[in-house]
């Protein structure tokens, strides 16, 4: 199936008020695997991650073309500036365009500014663009603009390059290869928690005891969440 609303929850358990999980960003393909009354037991295709979602019309079948490269991109109903909806498409999430008009791209009911869009098959060095999510709320198994989580914030931008990589910390640790040295792109590991370097003194991160996506020293980091969170580094990748 494909999920086509702009942010789906997956809950741990088939209640509302469940811990969330994680999030279908639209595109995103997933496989029923149980259907309970309201809820559907999913995995995700991308990264096989299993939770509950409320049943809703998904699609079939899609011929994805197209991926959200913005933060998050508006939506109109005709392809004229002043036909904005309340819509909001976040990063990577994946779309087929039919038609295009100037500066606009079509997709199913919608038009979406094509500044705000590139095609499936683009790759950039792959933190190239991670501040977009600088003061973004930190949200525990969000992956969007209204809220992100550490794990979520890697994931994203290896996916959008079409890149696999596991959506939680444990998993990464063990995905990615070892390496002893800090520079441009390392991805530093604590127990439960994961940042990136974006320089060889600064790292980004989804930081929860700061509720919000901050670029921060490196050294300072390091010293923080061990004097607060009593972790130290359990590798680099």
């Amino acid at each position: 199936m494909i999920n086509n609303y702009p942010i789906v929850n997956i809950y741990e358990k088939k209640s509302l008020n469940s811990k969330l999980s994680s999030q279908l960003l639209y595109g995103e393909k997933f496989q029923i695997l149980d259907k309970k009354s309201d809820w559907l037991k999913i995995r995700t295709s991308y990264d096989k991650y299993t939770g509950f979602v409320k049943k809703r019309k998904f699609l079939k079948k899609i011929k994805i073309t197209h991926k959200i490269s913005s933060l998050n991109a508006n939506l109109y109903s005709k392809p004229m500036h002043n036909f904005i909806l309340k819509i909001k498409l976040p990063f990577c999430s994946l779309i087929s365009v039919t038609d295009e008009n100037k500066d606009f791209y079509k997709f199913k009911n919608y038009w979406v500014k094509k500044k705000d869009v590139v095609p499936i098959n683009y790759n950039q060095e792959i933190f190239k663009n991670i501040n977009i999510f600088k003061n973004i709320p930190y949200k525990w198994g969000g992956k969007t603009f209204r809220g992100i989580d550490c794990s979520a914030l890697v994931q994203l931008f290896f996916k959008f390059n079409n890149l696999y990589c596991p959506r939680d910390t444990k998993d990464q640790i063990k995905y990615f290869k070892k390496k002893k040295k800090l520079k441009k792109n390392s991805i530093i590991f604590w127990k439960g928690h994961v940042a990136v370097c974006i320089s060889k003194k600064k790292l980004i991160h989804a930081y929860g005891p700061k509720k919000k996506v901050l670029i921060m020293k490196i050294n300072k980091t390091l010293k923080l969440i061990e004097l607060t969170a009593k972790l130290k580094v359990i590798g680099i990748r």
